[in-house]
Formats: C-alpha cells, structure tokens, sequence
C-alpha cells in the first residue's frame, strides 16, 4: 500500500503544508523540521507521486528524448551511449527521461505521445532530425537542447562536437607520421558536423602544403555506415588513386574502409594507415585496433540534461552553446 504525503507529516509531527515545502524545496523550514521530514520519508519509503506534484509546481518532472530511428540502430552506438548519459544525469536532476525515435519522413502524425499530452518539461534532440519536429517543439515554446546537430536557422541550445580540432588532429598525426597522400571518407553531407569534417580535412592539408582536391574526397554517401565506407575505399583502391592513409568521418566508415583494404591484401599499416571518429566499441574490437578520436558521449547526454535543466529553471539562457573538446587515441591501424 502506497504511503501518503499525511502519514509522513503525522510520523514527522508537522504539518502536511510543510511537507509539501520540504519536497519541492520551496518556503523557510528549518533544520530541523527538514531532517524531521527526510527522516520519516527514508523510514516509511515514501515517494511523491508526480502528477500530484506537477499540479503544484507546473513541472512533469519528465524530459524528452528524440532521435531518428537511423541513429538509434545497432549500426550507431554512438547515440546509445549519449543517451545513457542523459539517463544517469537525469536521476541526479530528479527527472525520468522519456525516450522515442522518429522516421526520417517524419509527418504530424508521428508526433511523439509526450508532446501532444504535454508531459514533459523540455525535450533533448540527438543527430539529425526532420526541421518539422524542432518547429512544433519550438511553437509550443518547450525548451530545448540539441546534440551533435546544429539547423542552419534559428538560435537553439546545443552541445556540440569539436570536428575541426578533432580531424585536425588525425591528419597532423598522419603527416608526422610520414604520409603525404590522404583522402577523406565522410557521409551525410547534409549534417553540419560531417561537412565541418570534411572542411577542416581540407583546411589541414592546405596548411601543410598537401593535395585536397576532389579526387582525396569521398563524402557523397547518404548514410555513414560500414558498407559506405567499404565502397568508398573500393573505389580509391580500383581507380588506383595514390593512397597511404585514409581519413574516416567515423569509426563505422573506417571498420569498411578496414575490409576493403584486407580484401585487396593491403597490409595495415604498412601500406596504408586508417583513422576513424568518435571512439565507439567497433574501433576497439577491430583487427587491427583503429587509432580514431574520442568523443565523450556519455558526457555529452549528461551536459545536454544539464543545460536543459538550467533553461527550465531560468539560470541559463535559450541559445547556449557548448564545444566539447575530443582526443586522438592512437592504436595500431597507425
């Protein structure tokens, strides 16, 4: 049987209004009146149901969670993690956090259960999603936070990878290295944070004096998974392009990019060196090990319930952007 916000005020002697102030840390109370109150909540195991308490504070006590359902598959671990991370941080904020995917064809009708109940206090959007769920977000004045993802208009709350010094990295790396002859492999040129990487393997080459020209690109793949990266590194390998190193926008790219490389008897890395992005499970478990850039996804789940939890409260304002620093891990595919 369910205990009562009554039976607690009458095991702590107070008021069952005092109660209500201790729970939502709301009015003066005392010391010792609070430890009275969280003395008898710990011995009767008392819980607050959240609907009870919404009607009094206004707040669900729930955040959203978006994603495509792309992102969500076995394919793209990378966003597990990140929501791991908004689930862990979520519990230390005192809210549940409500996860749903949606299609890449998103229309109205798939709009998620818990914007249309209107239960949920702010809402978190990972990856690439439809401009159309941003809108309705927006219009409804939900406060939000997007992950690894940036529309072209608007002023949104975001926390955001750092691309450029992360590639930067892998092909300052590779030139130390001793190679001369790169070539990008990216995917999805219409996610901001892929053609950031494609840019600063540009830029980074420039600097060094190298060739980046649009035979050292491939980036017009659609999807960003293994297949595209093995397709990719088939079509350098048979038209003979000179290669030694290739620069993957992802670990799922470079574990294709790997394939195609043992099918052609192309010693790694000795003749030809491999580096990924974003550190996922598959860099590890790869032969041989990929060198790649850590990304700290379970971080940027925990910073994005973190800002959206400031914004709802009104101690940090709609727009805040936060870079977050990667790191070259090196292994044995260099």
């Amino acid at each position: 049987m369910n205990v009562t916000i009554r039976e607690v005020a009458r095991e702590a002697g107070v008021a069952v209004s005092t109660v209500s102030l201790v729970l939502n840390r709301k009015g003066r109370v005392s010391r010792e009146t609070e430890r009275k109150v969280l003395e008898a909540i710990e011995k009767l195991h008392y819980h607050p149901q959240r609907s009870a308490r919404g009607l009094v504070t206004r707040h669900s006590g729930n955040l959203g969670f978006i994603l495509s359902s792309d992102h969500f598959s076995n394919a793209e671990p990378f966003y597990t993690k990140i929501f791991l991370g908004t689930e862990f941080e979520a519990r230390s904020h005192d809210y549940y956090v409500l996860l749903t995917t949606i299609g890449e064809q998103f229309q109205e009708k798939e709009i998620p259960r818990f914007l249309l109940e209107k239960n949920v206090d702010g809402v978190i959007l990972a990856g690439t999603v439809p401009a159309r769920i941003i809108e309705y977000i927006k219009e409804r004045g939900l406060p939000c936070v997007l992950i690894d993802y940036l529309p072209p208009s608007g002023n949104y709350s975001a926390i955001l990878i750092d691309n450029a010094d992360g590639i930067r990295q892998a092909v300052t790396h590779l030139i130390e290295k001793g190679h001369r002859d790169l070539v990008f492999v990216g995917g999805d040129s219409q996610h901001p944070g892929m053609r950031e990487r494609r840019d600063a393997f540009c830029r980074t080459m420039a600097e060094h004096g190298l060739a980046a020209d649009a035979g050292r690109i491939c980036a017009e793949a659609l999807l960003s998974g293994a297949q595209e990266g093995f397709d990719a590194a088939l079509q350098v390998i048979t038209n003979k392009v000179k290669v030694t190193a290739f620069v993957a926008a992802n670990d799922a790219l470079a574990s294709g990019i790997l394939r195609a490389c043992r099918d052609h008897k192309l010693r790694i890395p000795e003749d030809v060196a491999i580096t990924g992005f974003d550190d996922v499970e598959t860099a590890i478990t790869a032969r041989p090990t990929l060198t790649t850039l850590h990304v700290p996804k379970e971080e940027m789940g925990a910073l994005a319930v973190r800002l959206l939890s400031q914004i709802i409260a009104g101690t940090a304002s709609a727009g805040t952007k936060i870079l977050v620093p990667v790191r070259l891990v090196c292994r044995e595919s260099t």
